[in-house]
């Protein structure tokens, strides 16, 4: 769109540009944003924080163990499987100023999951918290992995919390399955190592990978998304010009529930790292009255989250009565923020929950409504430096909604363009093809642009279920459920649900008369992570197919 229409509508100082340049690489970044807040604390875990020279000091340790282990050098991927611990964002900083690529990892994946991703990725190394060593041990014969470092929940805790974690965990809890993998080495020895160890000076260049961030794929297996230090430091830039004005460096006390290893949590924590606040990092954000607990130890002024996290806060007993009078920012992403949840919201809180909108192939973050205002039903103005295009399935421009005459002719689907766009998908040539086209990325979402520049989603182009702001791909859903002996044929769909926005349905018809939907979910259960699993199962004479035998999804959603 030539004309940028939403920057008239832009809040009071936020320019139309950023300069993704500022800054060499993401440690370059970090390095200053340690230093120049070193006596404050980072993040906090557990009750114990972490202060950013802690931070610099753990994380160069970890990058100089990383630089002496045999086969790791620049480029080369390790992964990170852990749940919110104040090990990851050592271990991930680490990773990167040792000049190699993250590639987060799910801790509740599957064996099957977890060895498509570490075999695609080509990792070499591994740090993964002790809980979830006994999936690794399944698969790690069939990948490339060599090194394995391994962690307990409490291992970055003072002593004595660190025994007492550990302990209630493993023996008390029995929430670490028995397991054995030769030649894996504790964290805790690999930043004794790394301390002692020099730490090599490794060159970066902006469009070097800093992330292989994994995401869903029409073929059913998830593909890796090339995201450069470029496009996250870009992202930075424009969270910073959008929200900073509401916040205060040194100040802000952040409450991070979602994981890590999703994209969202992911840049809005290197983000707010930018700006020295505590960073509380919620280990276990499903345990809502834990979850309120904890918040009511802070004067906490940020959250981010998904729809289903805000509405499970607001019907938790005791979120009504917390302290909101810190509270600045809110912003909901990774699925549609609901009307019901959006208004329940600012009448308990007093604040509005702002949405946001972007995908994993934008490092995330594309778009994003004025801070401060209701809920309006769009995702937003695109932000500084960015652009949207709807086009047709032909890629011709469609024109602006103008409230007049029929919107089809304004809906199609949403096309991005902006510094925070990825390289493209890990050795997926062809995939990225399809989604990049002339500088543009193919969302696969569709809507509609109105006269001000507030974007709407009205649709999905491709069959991808969003749970809870996590991406189900159908595909994948009827590979699993196919295998199963009493399956003929099925077909996945996504259809409303008030707790997750979306839930999982499987169509079957059967082979075995006697199936059940018991066992369909049992089978269900031991190929795939938890918010993949179908919700309702439902069995068929026959599926609709088209004249060339292909189901027709889209006639299974509204029956």
């Amino acid at each position: 769109m030539s004309a940028k229409i939403w920057l008239k509508e832009y809040p009071e100082g936020v320019p139309a540009e950023i300069d993704p340049d500022r800054y060499d690489s993401l440690p370059d970044l970090i390095g200053k944003t340690c230093r120049k807040f070193a006596d404050k604390p980072a993040y906090s875990n557990f009750g114990c924080s972490m202060s950013y020279a802690e931070l610099d000091r753990l994380s160069r340790d970890f990058a100089a163990f990383l630089q002496g282990l045999p086969g790791l050098k620049k480029g080369e991927r390790v992964a990170i499987m852990s749940p919110n611990l104040m090990q990851y964002p050592v271990a991930l900083v680490g990773i990167l100023r040792a000049g190699m690529t993250v590639v987060n990892v799910n801790p509740l994946y599957t064996p099957r999951e977890l060895e498509h991703q570490l075999k695609d990725s080509g990792a070499k190394a591994i740090v993964i918290v002790e809980n979830f060593a006994n999936t690794l041990q399944q698969v790690i014969q069939k990948t490339q992995v060599e090194h394995v470092i391994t962690t307990q929940l409490g291992d970055l805790l003072p002593v004595p919390k660190r025994w007492i974690v550990n302990f209630v965990v493993k023996r008390l809890k029995k929430m670490v399955p028995d397991w054995r993998i030769d030649g894996a080495i504790e964290l805790r020895a690999a930043l004794s190592r790394g301390a002692g160890a020099k730490l090599e000076p490794v060159s970066l260049a902006r469009e070097d990978i800093a992330f292989l961030q994994y995401t869903g794929g029409t073929t059913g297996l998830s593909k890796g998304a090339m995201l450069t230090h470029r496009n996250i430091l870009a992202n930075i830039e424009q969270a910073g010009v959008w929200i900073g004005g509401s916040l205060k460096e040194g100040e802000e006390i952040v409450i991070s529930p979602l994981p890590m290893y999703h994209i969202f949590c992911l840049t809005t924590t290197l983000y707010f790292m930018t700006l020295g606040v505590v960073n509380v990092l919620i280990t276990n954000p499903r345990d809502l009255p834990a979850f309120v607990k904890e918040l009511n130890n802070w004067k906490w002024s940020v959250l981010t989250g998904v729809n289903t996290l805000f509405n499970g806060l607001l019907n938790t007993p005791g979120f009504s009565g917390l302290d909101f009078s810190a509270l600045k920012v809110v912003v909901g992403g990774g699925a549609a923020v609901l009307k019901p949840v959006a208004e329940k919201w600012q009448q308990i809180t007093g604040r509005y929950l702002t949405e946001a909108y972007g995908l994993t192939e934008t490092s995330p973050a594309a778009s994003i409504n004025r801070l401060g205002t209701p809920w309006n039903g769009t995702i937003g103005l695109p932000i500084s430096s960015t652009e949207f295009s709807i086009r047709d399935d032909n890629f011709k421009e469609l024109p602006v909604w103008t409230g007049e005459g029929d919107i089809e002719k304004s809906t199609g689907e949403i096309c991005i363009r902006g510094p925070q766009v990825m390289k493209g998908y890990w050795q997926l040539p062809a995939e990225t093809a399809k989604v990049l086209q002339d500088g543009w990325l193919k969302t696969g979402d569709v809507g509609n642009i109105n006269a001000k520049g507030y974007v709407t989603i009205t649709d999905r182009k491709k069959d991808m279920i969003l749970v809870s702001g996590f991406n189900v791909y159908p595909n994948e859903i009827e590979g699993v459920v196919a295998t199963h002996p009493g399956v003929l044929e099925c077909a996945a769909v996504g259809v409303p649900d008030d707790k997750s926005g979306e839930a999982v349905k499987v169509v079957i018809v059967k082979k075995d008369p006697g199936l059940s939907q018991e066992s369909v979910l049992e089978h269900c259960k031991r190929e795939l992570t938890g918010y993949k699993i179908p919700k309702y199962v439902e069995f068929r004479d026959s599926l609709p197919k088209t004249p060339i035998g292909k189901i027709l999804r889209r006639e299974l959603r509204g029956k």
